[in-house]
């Protein structure tokens, strides 16, 4: 069983809907809800667009170990020192221990939950939409800046320093790396943007080649492997503090205006006194001197702050609507 979207070639109707997500973007409120489209096996009593806790307290799991998994970027094993003292912290005020699982793909994490071995995780903003409907995902919290409150990344479309590529125009006839279909910065909104503002459409115009990962393009560019890749730049950005790429060695192209970046939150049958303690864990996190706090200081997102799929997720269903995506078990 697997987790997918299945998205439809690019017509000509997203054009009328890209004015209003380009518009749109980062004023959710504003938007129109999207209609649920949450598996049958979930229900939406109170219209929150996310899977409800289920009635039956039979049907709830407190289970004796908590697993967690961060959103698979890069490498996983990067991330499982960065977690460390989060992970503690989580044992504390959850009286369990937490076990980090370290995936490899998008998919394994959204086939994790909804299998049940998998209880806590950050989620892609793109794939969010896919873990919410599919995998009963009930995402809470979001990380932002702690003085501003500011949260988010922009896409980025990269080519290597020395290409003659100078706008996004130029891609034309070119191979383009994307990440993972469900990717909202490494596939989804290039998809909508290109074709929107350049008229560029994929397989008629460009080749996508997809790589795995924004590790992967971003290094796929540096070492000349691909011509030009979309993606997030706060990825980048931490690669680049943690001197794993030059940054002399890229040049930016295309910017786009802000996203949500990756959404924390659990199952949607968690215990609801584990839940409780899970989202307490989250907001009263000590960030100063973790290794949390040195991988995503350069972003200035060192704080949780609380959101909700029905507002803050608003912009990706809005480019999910445009590119026809349905989600559905395959």
């Amino acid at each position: 069983m697997q987790c997918t979207l299945s998205t439809p070639a690019l017509s000509g109707r997203l054009m009328a809907l890209i004015a209003l997500f380009i518009a749109a973007l980062f004023a959710a409120s504003s938007l129109s809800a999207s209609e649920s489209q949450l598996d049958s096996r979930f229900t939406d009593a109170d219209g929150d667009l996310i899977a409800d806790p289920p009635s039956d307290s039979s049907q709830w799991v407190n289970p004796r170990v908590l697993v967690f998994s961060y959103t698979p970027v890069e490498d996983p094993a990067v991330y499982r020192d960065v977690w460390k003292e989060f992970i503690e912290h989580m044992e504390k005020v959850t009286g369990k221990r937490v076990q980090f699982f370290p995936v490899q793909s998008n998919a394994a994490q959204y086939e994790a939950m909804r299998a049940g071995r998998l209880h806590v995780m950050a989620c892609n903003a793109g794939g969010v939409p896919v873990a919410v409907n599919l995998a009963g995902f009930r995402p809470f919290a979001i990380m932002a800046d702690p003085e501003t409150g500011h949260y988010g990344y922009e896409m980025e479309i990269i080519v290597p320093a020395d290409s003659p590529i100078t706008e996004g125009k130029q891609l034309k006839g070119q191979r383009l790396a994307f990440t993972s279909p469900t990717s909202n910065s490494g596939s989804k909104a290039p998809q909508v943007l290109l074709e929107a503002e350049f008229g560029l459409k994929p397989e008629t115009d460009y080749t996508p080649v997809y790589s795995g990962g924004h590790d992967n393009s971003i290094l796929g560019v540096v070492n000349g492997d691909y011509p030009a890749a979309a993606i997030a730049n706060s990825v980048l950005k931490r690669m680049i503090a943690r001197n794993v790429v030059d940054p002399a060695k890229i040049r930016t192209i295309y910017k786009s205006q802000s996203f949500p970046t990756s959404a924390y939150g659990y199952v949607y049958n968690l215990h609801p006194d584990v839940a409780a303690k899970v989202r307490e864990a989250f907001f009263t996190f000590n960030w100063e001197g973790t290794n949390l706090y040195k991988e995503f200081s350069p972003q200035r997102q060192t704080s949780f702050i609380p959101i909700t799929y029905k507002e803050h997720w608003a912009v990706i269903r809005q480019i999910d609507e445009a590119l026809g995506v349905k989600y559905e078990i395959r």
